[in-house]
């Protein structure tokens, strides 16, 4: 685990080289087909190296949920664990973590009506208003999501107009979490400013290595638009409305640096409170340590 630019993908393909593993992608954006770049989705090269599941499974246009994943997480764990192999889970994307490890209710599946709708009624009254009728609706739920949260508000709104209870009710009643031994290896930033520098760097890459034709062919599929889960990832969210004229190449540039390093923040939150880690500083370690630790787990 670690947060976005910490190295994770890198690491993982050189513990495939050294152990018995199969490496299962925990990453809520390598599962759409076509982003490629924005995402820094593994390149052809090394996923034959160091072959990931979960990468490459849904159009952009199609939904996956924290549920979807869950279930093909258990399935994968049960079927390498039958090969003899141990699996490696490796990704930024801490909600499907804490699905997997803590259990996770059955929420109702996303309904592209409702969410129109939802939008719809944001445009005219604003994200706020939304969040204050959140209040009334399921006030346990909306004093843990920011005002500025549109998608989770989003999110808790549909689930109440589908099913008709709060989402604070269905999460009271989740299935049971994973019952088998983890050990959780983390890549820590110490220090802030160089992974920023990092971000900066990756995402300038990004735009070098043909971003923004990526999206460019993204929206000429006609069937996407920004309310879309896939969209709302961070980078793409930005190029869109670059294309759209709602600002010019450098402010989309800093707007998109600026919400990777917002993303990044809220992974490392997330981490700071993951009880029996083994952590690292992902910018200064020694890979041998993280071997040996490795194989005192799984010796042999």
């Amino acid at each position: 685990m670690g947060a976005t630019a910490t190295g994770k993908t890198e690491l993982a393909v050189e513990i495939a080289q050294r152990f018995p593993v199969e490496l299962i992608s925990v990453d809520s954006a390598l599962i759409y087909r076509g982003m490629d770049i924005g995402t820094a989705k593994p390149d052809a090269q090394l996923l034959a190296r160091a072959p990931h599941f979960l990468i490459d499974i849904i159009e952009p246009d199609q939904s996956y949920s924290a549920w979807d994943f869950v279930n093909n997480a258990r399935g994968l764990i049960t079927e390498i664990n039958q090969r003899g192999n141990i699996p490696l889970l490796v990704g930024g994307t801490m909600m499907y973590y804490h699905a997997l490890e803590q259990g996770l209710n059955r929420l109702p599946e996303a309904d592209e009506a409702v969410r129109a709708n939802l939008d719809a009624e944001a445009n005219r009254i604003g994200w706020n208003a939304m969040h204050e009728r959140l209040t009334q609706i399921d006030p346990v739920t909306a004093a843990r999501i920011k005002p500025g949260d549109t998608q989770r508000i989003q999110r808790a709104l549909e689930v109440f107009e589908i099913s008709g209870q709060t989402l604070s009710t269905l999460q009271a009643d989740k299935a049971e979490g994973y019952q088998g031994d983890m050990l959780k290896i983390i890549l820590q930033a110490e220090d802030r400013a160089r992974l920023h520098a990092r971000i900066e760097k990756r995402f300038k890459t990004m735009l070098e290595q043909g971003f923004i034709d990526e999206v460019v062919g993204l929206r000429n599929r006609g069937n996407l638009n920004l309310s879309m889960p896939s969209m709302r990832c961070v980078g793409y969210r930005q190029v869109w409305q670059y294309l759209d004229g709602d600002f010019d190449q450098k402010e989309m540039t800093e707007k998109a640096i600026a919400a990777t390093r917002q993303l990044a923040k809220r992974q490392i939150t997330w981490l700071r409170k993951q009880p029996k880690i083994n952590a690292f500083d992902c910018l200064n370690y020694q890979k041998g340590a993280i071997f040996n630790r490795l194989s005192e787990s799984f010796p042999g």
